[in-house]
């Protein structure tokens, strides 16, 4: 087992750096299909694992190497295949193996084809490193992995520059924020990586907290002796661990880059919203669930939270135009649910969210890039229409995956998202039920106006080359809708497994049951499908009555103009704090750093420089004055020790 857990972590590695080879070179096809196999290879050894762990209830421990080693401080490089981490990395590695397949077809004509998978199966490698250390200090160089690879494929078309901003609007009245109606590439990167860096802070004092006060970050060591701390000690970490998911997972205030991460190829967005970076965060509540329990306080204002980023991303999603963005929303409003059921000590109900949101969100993305290639790059779905007969199995899959998002019965969807419900009635969180019960309707109701705008209705667009809107929508690769099959399957079957699931994850996970009795239970049920239901009959229905859902006149209110702009939450943020750092790095370059800083440095330069033009004029050369010279300083020493002398 030990040698198919090496092969599971390092199979990605491998690709990534067989890719970098290559990676400035002209576009090789076998770079695709070795990162691809590599990836298919890691997928087969963690599905091995898990049936060993599942059969045998033992975990997998290895001791790879000890890493540092400085008196009382021991650190290793160590990994461990448990029910919770074995989970994960089968999740991970089905979704990234179809995603490198589909990239395959995707950036088939792009010009730095190579370096794309280098980034992508590095981002691959450091999910696996994430989710399969045994030790605080691994996780978090996982993580950081992630953020780094986030960076390098959310900026991979670095070279596109802002697009000008002409009447939108979605721009705020009330702030300057950017002359741009959507930013480039490299600014939506750095956005997400500084972004990231500010909670990740947060984070590594949670990780100093625990080694302060305990010694080790080995979550065995860690999590036997959590109890011995203060319960104000306890508090302070579970906070600072938080603080680090919820820069990962994007929950507010931190919510603001990944809408704008969507710049980067679609294929990153499947892989960063499916199975790697925002999964990240939650995982981390999961795996340090026995912190988190000891401090439901704590778990209290994660559900809480969670609610409000729930509902908040559903609304943005009601009158997004670019699918992309739409989908993003769906997102972070699934994150909040996960969040939901970690707060409320539901951490297996989480999981199991996490593992079904993964096989539908990845459709969703990759659908919306075979879309998206069939409409030579077009975004906004307004500008789309009636693809489905140009399109017919990515319209069938991406209607099979947006069910799924809207929970509804029989797929995957609706398991985990009615138990996190239920899990949210049964704490007595009736408030934080009725937002996500609120939350579902709004979602199912925006899934399916992103399918009836795109794939039905009339065609917004021209079949005639010389007009300006002129499209030839086609289907994708045959290979391509193959490798977005079995995530299809799966975002329908995963949630038929949930007894199975319960039965093998409490081995690691704490056990939670819903006291409900079977009528409030069929009851809660019933309302969750029906109003999931009705937001997808209404989104069907009032396109066909009107082929539009906002007119004109809805376009110019303010309660559009809110959720259009994010509820100006970044405008505030720009307002509040980069507006007002960018002018206080003004005055410390123009008045600290020129005038104070580099006015001393300067002036003692010039000083010295001065001094030796002064002392020149004595090395003129001839013998007689520099003996003279030194006569007169042997006179000024023997005077000086002279009088040092008297004096003492």
């Amino acid at each position: 087992m030990e040698s198919l857990l090496y092969i599971a972590l390092f199979a990605p590695l491998v690709g990534s750096l067989f890719a970098a080879l290559f990676s400035n070179t002209k576009k090789a096809q076998i770079v695709g299909v070795v990162t691809s196999l590599l990836l298919a290879v890691s997928m087969v050894a963690s599905i091995i694992l898990l049936a060993y762990v599942m059969e045998t209830g033992q975990s997998v421990y290895v001791n790879m190497l000890d890493w540092i080693v400085l008196g009382h401080v021991y650190i290793p490089f160590g990994f461990v295949v448990d029910q919770v981490s074995v989970t994960m990395m089968v999740v991970v590695t089905i979704v990234s193996t179809m995603v490198h397949i589909h990239s395959n077809g995707y950036m088939d004509h792009d010009r730095s084809f190579n370096r794309f998978f280098a980034w992508l199966s590095a981002f691959v490698f450091s999910m696996m490193i994430l989710v399969m250390s045994d030790n605080f200090a691994g996780l978090f160089i996982g993580w950081e992995g992630v953020g780094l690879c986030s960076w390098g494929l959310i900026g991979f078309w670095y070279h596109k520059e802002d697009v000008p901003h002409s009447k939108d609007i979605t721009k705020s009245p009330f702030s300057t924020l950017s002359p741009y109606s959507a930013v480039s590439p490299a600014w939506a990167a750095n956005e997400a990586f500084i972004m990231n860096r500010v909670a990740d802070l947060g984070m590594l004092i949670g990780l100093f907290l625990i080694f302060w006060n305990l010694g080790t970050l080995q979550y065995d060591l860690v999590f036997a002796n959590i109890g011995m701390l203060s319960h104000e000690m306890v508090v302070a970490i579970a906070i600072f661990l938080f603080i680090g998911a919820m820069g990962k997972s994007a929950q507010f205030p931190f919510n603001t880059w990944l809408a704008n991460a969507m710049e980067g190829p679609t294929p990153v967005s499947a892989l960063i919203h499916a199975a790697t970076m925002v999964t990240a965060g939650v995982y981390l509540v999961i795996r340090a669930n026995e912190i988190f329990t000891v401090v439901p306080e704590v778990g209290y204002f994660i559900a809480g939270l969670g609610a409000f980023v729930a509902i908040g991303a559903a609304t943005m999603a009601l009158v997004a135009t670019n699918m992309k963005k739409i989908i993003a929303y769906s997102t972070l409003s699934q994150l909040g649910y996960m969040f939901v059921a970690a707060g409320l000590g539901a951490y297996w109900i989480a999981l199991f969210h996490l593992a079904t949101h993964a096989f539908f969100k990845s459709v969703l993305f990759l659908g919306a890039g075979n879309v998206m290639h069939a409409m030579n790059d077009e975004i906004n779905i307004k500008n789309m229409g009636g693809l489905k007969k140009y399109m017919p199995q990515t319209a069938f899959i991406m209607t099979v995956a947006s069910l799924a998002l809207a929970g509804i019965f029989p797929l995957a969807g609706f398991f985990s998202k009615d138990m996190i419900l239920e899990s949210a009635f049964a704490s007595e969180a009736y408030i934080i039920w009725t937002v996500l019960w609120i939350t579902a309707g709004l979602t199912a109701f925006y899934s399916f106006r992103l399918v009836m705008y795109v794939f039905y209705g009339k065609e917004n667009w021209s079949h005639n080359k010389e007009d300006a809107n002129y499209q030839h929508p086609h289907e994708s690769y045959g290979y391509v809708i193959a490798a977005m099959t079995p995530l299809a399957i799966l975002a329908v079957v995963a949630g038929w497994f949930e007894e199975t699931f319960v039965h093998f994850i409490t081995n690691s996970l704490p056990v939670w049951e819903s006291h409900l009795d079977h009528n409030t239970h069929y009851m809660l049920v019933g309302v969750t499908s029906a109003i999931a239901i009705a937001g997808v009959a209404f989104a069907v229905v009032k396109f066909l009555k009107s082929n539009t859902y906002f007119s004109g006149v809805m376009h110019k209110r303010f309660c559009f103009k809110l959720l259009a702009n994010q509820y100006y939450i970044p405008h505030f943020w720009n307002k509040a704090i980069v507006k007002p750092y960018y002018k206080l790095a003004q005055f410390s370059w123009k008045e600290i750093d020129l005038k104070i800083i580099d006015a001393i440095v300067d002036g003692i330069a010039k000083l010295i420089y001065s001094g030796g033009e002064e002392g020149r004029v004595l090395q003129t050369g001839n013998l007689s004055k520099a003996l003279k010279l030194m006569v007169a300083g042997i006179f000024i020493l023997l005077t000086l020790v002279l009088l040092f002398g008297i004096t003492k």
